[in-house]
């Protein structure tokens, strides 16, 4: 067995979303990191949907931009089509959503790593961790190389016994053309982690010459695309249309002569899928009475003809993902250059990770993305970097860096994970997060900016930057709040035809801006001084002016629930001995351990007057 010399500080097993951010945080704030995976070219590889962002998943990825991640750069520096979700709706559940060319997104990744300082890249297979006294010394590979470590962080995607299905065929692979780890998982039951298993799909990939577009709707991108990151001025590569078809009765008549080889009906697929991104044959079975169900065909990329018909994942034979495909209008004489299919791959509980995501059972062990149950490139690449940030701040002996639900939807998901658990596959969706209307997309600079310098990842350059932007907010806002306008003849004249209405007292241009339909830009024409301030500067004074009394509310139940938050549970405290507590809820808070109240309170099954029993004995052993 060959043990390199070389001993990390970080040692990150996989290169998907998760792996790839986990790795450039650690290197990035300076300590020796080692990426180890499966296949160096497959770095940042986009394995389902070549798109990132959409409802919630936006905030993440302008979240992990904010702190000093990578995903939103890479999207922008890559994406064929922008556009912004939801704009009719209230800014809480705006987002954004880019389709990436999914070729040049890995590549310029790939380079990124490759380019970063403190940072090695290798290929392989990893077999088994190195554990001793129950904290992590590193990994060990398939052709038994040893790699000596500080701390490890797992991000295997799909890899962990990943079973691929088409029909009833089946094999193991992390993804179509990647092996699968099967001994790494084995290893982690050994370990004594209870480990699950889960299921996803991907659709066929379409030859684009054999569809005909033209008798498709199309859809277009925004005309002026904006960017994820906070740090891109504009977009500039080439955009491109994505197209609209539906499936129909016909294509639903085919999908069900095929459910007898179909491993997801005839119980060979035992993982359980995510209830809101089923495959074509599950939404036929499950709503026999929807006649049709919208297929959008995107392009994956400016360098090839293939494209992905998002809405039709399927596990079912190749013969029969064909004759329905060519059943959809505009698909009458499509080929298909990849199959669809399904793949199980196995997880690990992540109620058994500390808010950190350090496994509590090994020191030193961090686990981010699909193999905490999650699905999709941003929440994986929002445990990433928070995975990347805590790695370092266990080998520095810091205490670790965890965001709170009232902070960011980063701090949402990990809490809901590590406090409740997940089985079946765990998505954002802007419902899980309480206070939402505080953590939209458009301020997710002004709610993590100023962490990310603190951590190390946001430079100086950068910070200064953002705090000419925050100053500028506070101008703007204290200009609307001073300039007052006196109701006389001509002040009122000017106000109808701007179609503001009319004053009989005096009144702030703050007012004005609340009343219903009034615009910015038409209460800017009062003053001059208004005319200064950038687009997202306007649009930023403009939600906190408009939705005042609601974001106001919400940061009145921020406060209220922070008593709970801030009162720490010592992690060794003995729930067992405390009297008037059901043996259900000493069971569940012994098993996940929360580290606060407010964490406790949030656990299935953990009433308030459990919460109060709690407290009171927290109370007593601190006066004792």
């Amino acid at each position: 067995m060959t043990t390199y010399s070389k001993i990390y500080d970080v040692i990150v097993v996989g290169a998907g979303h998760a792996g790839c951010e986990a790795a450039l945080a650690a290197a990035r704030l300076g300590h020796p990191t080692l990426v180890v995976t499966v296949n160096v070219d497959h770095i940042g590889e986009m394995s389902c949907n070549p798109a990132v962002g959409g409802l919630a998943k936006g905030h993440l990825v302008r979240e992990v931009d904010a702190l000093g991640g990578e995903i939103a750069k890479n999207t922008d520096a890559t994406g064929i089509q922008f556009r912004r979700l939801n704009t009719k709706k209230g800014p809480a559940v705006q987002s954004s959503r880019a389709q990436a060319d999914k070729e040049q997104y890995r590549l310029r990744m790939k380079r990124v790593l490759e380019g970063q300082e403190n940072l090695d890249v290798k290929q392989g297979l990893v077999d088994a961790l190195i554990v001793e006294d129950r904290a992590i010394r590193g990994i060990i590979t398939s052709i038994q190389e040893r790699f000596l470590g500080k701390t490890v962080i797992l991000t295997t995607g799909t890899f962990l016994k990943g079973l691929v299905h088409i029909g009833l065929k089946h094999f193991y692979a992390g993804r179509m053309g990647d092996p699968a780890s099967i001994k790494l998982s084995d290893h982690l039951r050994d370990l004594g982690l209870e480990v699950g298993r889960l299921k996803t799909g991907t659709t066929p990939r379409l030859d684009g010459r054999t569809i005909d577009f033209s008798r498709l709707e199309p859809q277009y991108g925004d005309d002026h695309p904006a960017p994820f990151s906070f740090e891109t001025e504009s977009i500039t590569q080439e955009q491109v249309p994505c197209y609209i078809t539906y499936t129909n009765k016909k294509a639903h008549e085919i999908i069900k002569t095929g459910l007898d080889r179909s491993p997801l009906f005839t119980g060979i697929i035992e993982g359980v899928g995510a209830r809101y991104c089923p495959s074509i044959e599950d939404k036929v079975v499950r709503f026999p009475e929807k006649p049709r169900h919208q297929v959008f065909l995107e392009p994956i990329g400016l360098g090839t003809t293939e494209i992905y018909p998002n809405g039709v994942p399927t596990s079912l034979p190749v013969d029969i993902q064909l004759k329905m495909l060519r059943s959809i209008e505009g698909l009458e004489h499509v080929e298909i250059v990849r199959p669809g299919y399904g793949i199980e791959y196995d997880y690990v509980d992540p109620i058994q990770l500390n808010p950190s995501l350090e496994c509590k059972t090994i020191r030193g062990l961090f686990l981010a993305g699909q193999i905490n149950g999650t699905s999709g490139y941003e929440e994986a690449a929002g445990q990433g970097i928070m995975a990347g940030i805590n790695a370092v701040r266990y080998v520095t002996g810091e205490p670790p860096v965890v965001i709170g639900r009232a902070q960011a939807y980063i701090g949402v998901m990990i809490d809901d994970l590590v406090t409740k658990g997940t089985k079946e596959p765990y998505r954002m969706f802007t419902s899980r997060a309480e206070y939402r209307l505080l953590l939209r997309e458009d301020n997710a600079d002004l709610r993590l900016r100023e962490l990310g310098h603190d951590i190390g990842l946001v430079s100086d350059s950068l910070y200064e930057k953002f705090k000419l932007k925050r100053e500028a907010i506070d101008r703007l806002l204290g200009l609307l709040s001073e300039i007052r306008l006196t109701p006389r003849p001509d002040v009122n004249l000017t106000l109808e035809g701007l179609g503001l209405g009319t004053i009989n007292q005096p009144a702030l241009l703050m007012d004005l801006l609340k009343r219903p339909g009034a615009a910015f830009e038409d209460v800017a024409r009062l003053d001059s001084r208004l005319l200064d301030f950038d687009k997202e500067i306007i649009e930023q004074v403009s939600i906190l002016i408009k939705y005042n009394g609601y974001i106001r509310r919400q940061t009145e139940q921020v406060e209220r629930a922070k008593h709970l938050e801030g009162t720490k549970i010592p992690e060794a405290f003995d729930y067992q001995t405390i009297p008037g507590l059901s043996n259900e809820v000493k069971e569940k808070l012994s098993r996940i351990r929360p580290i606060s109240l407010g964490q406790a309170s949030r656990i299935s099954g953990i009433t308030p007057a459990a919460v109060s029993v709690v407290q009171v004995y927290l109370k007593k052993r601190l006066a004792g």
